[in-house]
């Protein structure tokens, strides 16, 4: 058994070294990096705290009615000349301690070295910001191996994977038969499949328990403490060195600055809706790629009439979702993907852009059930097909064992005018403006989803599925992915942050969670995040001990 967090309760007067909005993928290891180095550290989280014994198994509760996703309005636009309504589109995201992390499915990629240096390999792109990186897949790569082993990811290498300094702590999780389809149709046409990494313990680690394979992964929190979550694996951490306090039930109105334009805390609601301030000697939003822009766009000032930090006017803007579409199959032997993992094998042989296909992009394809529980299923029926009656409940009593589909995830390029802003007449619980998107997808997005969808086809063919069906491809309406908001870049005109996360306009501010990234990747970013975060936390602290914060 792991040692008992030591609690640690500061007060809103005291000056804590570093304040953190935000309790997720980055927030949580930031939290672990900074305290475990020796700072004073106050997490703030808008969401509750949940402990283990508090997940549970309900469908409706979970995924159909969200209970761990972000309950705030906002409104949705595909063009800036359009009104933005509620009701259209959809983000998801988790508001409670741990984050996203804790509702993920846990595919844990990393980026490649393509993906740092992209724009100089293929040049400039019509209507986009697409830009180069700043650090190196080497810069990077110390940290994406943290990532493996402090937080907790199991697999092998893949065919063609970048240089690694360690290889991963466990093995892979167990082939599911959607898996095992996948491999032996890959094969068939040629291609490489591989386990899929994934942030699910496949054996006991740093204290915690393997997997039980319950099933309830995705839009649920794990009782087991298996799943890799922030909330799992690094905030206990945290808590142990009794220099940390997490804060759930906090939402941040402001970052407050002082006169020469430092950051000296932030307001918040607490629990009651009551106003209350916490000082620091530095801020870090780790909000994610909506609600840091949020944030930041409301913190303004004599010295930021447009937004904290937006001398460049790119804060929300450059927002990336990755793309995604789906083909699901269904086959003639009971296949049982309710159970277990969510995804056990994973193709990644369209990775690179290729000139050849005519447009940009490159992803991966993986197998799963995402309609893995029994009414998610019942309200995904084939075109054509009537949803009700004897027929169709003998159809689902039949095909609910049978089915896999084939998930294909993409790049998605850098646009301006798709953005986070701020609703101009919604407002939240707290009197906060709502958060407005406005997206859609690039043309070249659009089609290397639908390549892979072609694929996914092909693929479902040679498996030996009995019938398949999806809809094509096309502007997507909704994301669990909230990218490049903040971006980072060594030049204050064309970004938000330094390649160490410091905002260039205001030297105690960082901001580290999905907003900085510059370029999508291919579908996966949680634990490129995640190892941003461990070499923000590194380096923010050093800056700390020379005076430099």
């Amino acid at each position: 058994m792991s040692e008992q967090p030591r609690a640690v309760q500061y007060r809103t007067t005291d000056v804590v070294d570093f304040v953190i909005v935000g309790s997720g993928a980055a927030g949580g290891v930031l939290a672990k990096e900074l305290s475990t180095r020796g700072h004073s550290v106050v997490v703030l989280e808008q969401g509750p705290r949940l402990g283990e014994k508090e997940f549970g198994h309900g469908e409706i509760k979970y995924w159909v009615n969200g209970e761990l996703q972000n309950k705030s309005p906002y409104t949705w636009r595909q063009k800036p000349t359009e009104e933005a309504k509620e009701g259209q589109g959809f983000l998801l995201y988790a508001t409670l301690v741990g984050g996203s992390s804790v509702h993920m499915t846990a595919n844990f990629w990393r980026f490649r070295p393509v993906d740092f240096k992209e724009r100089s390999l293929l040049g400039a792109i019509s209507g986009t910001g697409f830009a180069d990186w700043p650090i190196t897949y080497d810069e990077l790569e110390p940290y994406y191996t943290k990532v493996d082993w402090e937080v907790g990811v199991s697999g092998v290498p893949e065919p063609g994977s970048p240089r690694r300094s360690r290889p991963y702590p466990m093995p892979p999780v167990p082939v599911k038969s959607a898996g095992i389809l996948l491999e032996r149709a890959a094969k068939k046409l040629g291609y490489k499949p591989f386990p899929a990494p994934m942030a699910i313990l496949s054996r006991e680690h740093n204290g915690r328990l393997p997997c039980q394979h319950c099933g309830f992964c995705m839009g649920h929190g794990c009782e087991y403490g298996a799943k890799s979550s922030s909330l799992a694996s690094m905030i206990p951490v945290a808590e142990r060195t009794g220099r940390c306090e997490i804060r759930p039930n906090c939402a941040v109105r402001d970052v407050e600055l002082d006169a020469k334009g430092r950051a000296t805390g932030v307001v918040y609601f607490d629990k009651d809706k009551k106003e209350q301030r916490q000082r620091a000697k530095a801020v870090i939003l780790a909000c994610n790629g909506a609600e840091t822009p949020r944030l930041l766009l409301s913190s303004t000032s004599k010295l930021f009439p447009n937004g904290l930090a937006n001398s460049s006017g790119l804060v929300g803007k450059y927002l990336m979702f990755n793309g995604g579409a789906t083909l699901r199959g269904e086959y003639e032997y009971p296949l049982n993907e309710y159970k277990s993992v969510e995804v056990t094998r994973l193709l990644l042989d369209w990775y690179d852009s290729d000139p050849k296909r005519g447009f940009y992009g490159g992803g991966g394809i993986d197998s799963r059930f995402d309609a893995a529980l029994p009414v998610q299923f019942a309200l995904n029926n084939p075109q054509g097909m009537r949803g009700w009656g004897a027929d169709y409940k003998k159809w689902l009593a039949h095909a609910f064992t049978r089915n896999m589909e084939l998930f294909s995830h993409t790049t998605s390029l850098p646009v301006e005018t798709n953005s986070i802003t701020l609703d101009p007449k919604l407002k939240d619980a707290f009197g906060r403006p709502a958060i407005r998107v406005t997206y859609a997808d690039h043309a070249d997005d659009i089609k290397i989803m639908r390549y892979l969808w072609d694929r996914s086809k092909e693929l479902h063919d040679a498996a030996g599925a009995k019938r398949t069906w999806g809809r094509p491809p096309g502007v997507q309406s909704g994301t669990a992915h909230l990218l490049g908001t903040a971006r980072m870049g060594n030049d204050p005109k064309s970004s938000v942050v330094d390649k160490f996360h410091r905002t260039h306009d205001v030297k105690n501010l960082f901001i580290c969670d999905g907003s900085s990234l510059v370029t999508s990747g291919r579908g996966q970013p949680t634990m490129t995040i995640m190892a941003l975060a461990f070499r923000a936390g590194e380096k923010i602290s050093e800056f700390a001990k020379r005076g430099e914060v």
